[in-house]
């Protein structure tokens, strides 16, 4: 099945306001809106859960381990991607950006417990081990950004699903920063 990358000229009339906003806000619409306007309720969904992600109380450079964690884990190349330009356009640092796309261990032991938490949650659906959540609190996090990391976890899901359905093609914006998982 084949999914169109939608303008807002082309995208069913729900999702004309939500591409218009991403328009006037990236200055661009990245192909995974484009895709997503397929379902106006999914691109409402993905862009407002966004929004709400990034008012946790997770850091950007938090948020982004999440949110690549989560794409890495789900082996997404679009959101590795887009995600790791994000990154460096928030000042994420750049070891901790490598080191995640090439699923190793952040020199940072607060950012290597949120990687670890964060794949632990993908991989188990869910189900982290007592000891894998104790591990996470003992870094200094608590039981609200426990719930962050689910909310991040939600949200990348469903752009990694997306693309993966949709095998959305990458925007020359995000292209300097394509990614295959090394096997």
């Amino acid at each position: 099945m084949t999914y169109p990358v939608h303008t807002v000229d082309t995208a069913p009339e729900g999702a004309k306001p939500t591409l218009t906003a991403a328009q006037k806000g990236y200055g661009f619409i990245p192909n995974l809106l484009g895709v997503m306007a397929n379902a106006p309720a999914l691109v409402a969904a993905y862009t407002t859960l966004s929004g709400i992600f990034d008012t946790s109380s997770l850091s950007p450079a938090e948020r982004q381990t999440v949110l690549l964690t989560t794409s890495y884990e789900n082996e997404c190349a679009y959101c590795m991607a887009a995600h790791s330009a994000i990154a460096g356009m928030q000042k994420v640092p750049q070891h901790v950006i490598d080191s995640i796309r090439a699923g190793a261990p952040i020199a940072d032991a607060k950012l290597e417990a949120l990687r670890q938490f964060t794949r632990m949650v993908v991989i188990s659906r869910g189900w982290p081990t007592d000891a894998e959540t104790a591990a996470f609190l003992a870094a200094g996090y608590g039981p609200q950004q426990v719930l962050e990391v689910v909310l991040g976890v939600g949200l990348k899901t469903l752009s990694n699903y997306t693309n993966h359905l949709a095998e959305t093609p990458l925007d020359a914006a995000f292209a300097p920063a394509a990614w295959t998982k090394a096997a």
